[in-house]
């Protein structure tokens, strides 16, 4: 019995240890296996990241604009000619007879002043005219007189001289009194209070039994009387299209409460220079006023239409790159890499502006390029590339 136990120990023992190293193996291959696994899931994670890190952009080619640009500015409307209408003599209003919003002929009454104390001087003044004329006429006698004596050697050449001297004296004197005879009556015929022309009151400032000081512009006016047949556009053109805008061009107008209806105006004349506080041009238009639609006074929106640089390149302002070395749009290379390229623009039309410098036509610019994306880094072009920018306007105008 012992025998046999010793006989096949040995063999037993050998399998026991195969079948240990074939475990082990299996074991081994088994991680080994789980290894590889992972490497290679790794490595694709690794490669997913590195394409999910390359940026999908959108990229189209500049163009030029064929059409003239849009120019919108604020303006304010002005009457052609407004008079603001002073005293010139003192008194007390006696009647008035034209309100606000009289339409009034030139030279029609609009009020009248009573002026009791200029009366008084203008009579006074011819009553010193009179007493000039006797004592002119008395002078011309004697002068007369004393000159024929003269010639019978009745009385000196001395005493001849003297009458004679003062005839021309009291002349003066009759020409001094008809010069203030003729200052009080102009000054009376301002006692009447007339429209200087055609046109519609626009305010009266004065009531009947008023006290009216005679002034030159400085206290209240009594009535303002405007012609608004023919109305003055004023607007401020920024200094970037100043060049653009010169006599004769036309440009139209709306108002806020006239929605939809557009007013013809054209050019007449600027003031040739640059306002230093605001940097603009002042311009002035004239628009045609007969229907009475627009009214002095009222804010306006003015359309020029300004023609395109043929050189520029347009493209739409989200393309732009506000960094520390200034301003820069970026395009897709030949390698599909990005290149940063500076620029300068030439006008700013708000959604779009036209590029002077620094882009080619036939570059392929990024819209709305990552804030993180820098000259070198690899790109991924959607949908076609080199988009026209007339499609892509086409598509901002059907979304607002």
């Amino acid at each position: 019995m012992s025998t046999e136990i010793e006989i096949n120990s040995p063999k037993r023992l050998r399998h026991l240890k195969l079948v240990g190293i074939v475990a082990l193996l299996v074991a081994a291959g088994i991680v080994a296996s789980g290894m590889a696994s992972r490497v290679h899931a790794k490595q694709e994670l690794t490669t997913w990241s590195a394409q999910q890190a390359v940026p999908t952009v959108v990229a189209y080619t500049p163009k030029h604009d064929a059409d003239s640009q849009a120019l919108v500015l604020p303006g304010r409307l002005s009457a052609f000619v407004n008079a603001p209408i002073y005293a010139r003599v003192s008194g007390y209003l006696h009647a008035w007879y034209a309100d606000i919003g009289t339409h009034v002929k030139a030279g029609q009454l609009l009020g009248v002043i009573d002026t009791p104390d200029l009366d008084q001087q203008l009579q006074q003044a011819r009553a010193d005219l009179q007493n000039s004329v006797a004592n002119e006429k008395l002078a011309a006698s004697t002068a007369h007189r004393w000159t024929e004596m003269l010639k019978q050697d009745s009385v000196s050449q001395q005493d001849a001289d003297e009458k004679t001297s003062d005839l021309v004296a009291k002349q003066a004197t009759v020409a001094a009194a008809q010069a203030n005879v003729g200052r009080l009556e102009a000054l009376e015929s301002f006692k009447r209070i007339t429209a200087p022309f055609d046109g519609v009151v626009t305010a009266r400032t004065t009531d009947i039994g008023a006290l009216i000081n005679a002034g030159g512009g400085n206290g209240p006016e009594l009535f303002s009387v405007s012609d608004a047949r023919q109305l003055r556009v004023y607007v401020s053109v920024p200094q970037d299209e100043a060049a653009a805008i010169q006599p004769g061009m036309s440009a139209t107008l709306t108002v806020p409460e006239r929605p939809g209806v557009r007013f013809n105006a054209k050019l007449v004349d600027t003031d040739d220079a640059i306002t230093p506080s605001s940097g603009t041009l002042l311009v002035q238009l004239s628009v045609d006023n007969k229907d009475g639609l627009l009214i002095p006074g009222e804010y306006t929106e003015v359309h020029f239409d300004l023609p395109t640089n043929a050189h520029a390149l347009s493209i739409p302002a989200s393309s732009l790159i506000f960094r520390q070395s200034g301003l820069q749009v970026a395009v897709v290379g030949s390698d599909n890499r990005a290149v940063l390229k500076p620029v300068s623009i030439a006008t700013d039309l708000g959604t779009h502006v036209e590029i002077a410098s620094g882009l080619n036509a036939s570059d392929r610019v990024i819209d709305n390029p990552p804030d993180s994306l820098v000259s070198g880094d690899e790109v991924r072009l959607q949908g076609t590339p080199g988009t026209a920018l007339a499609e892509r306007r086409a598509a901002e105008s059907t979304h607002g």
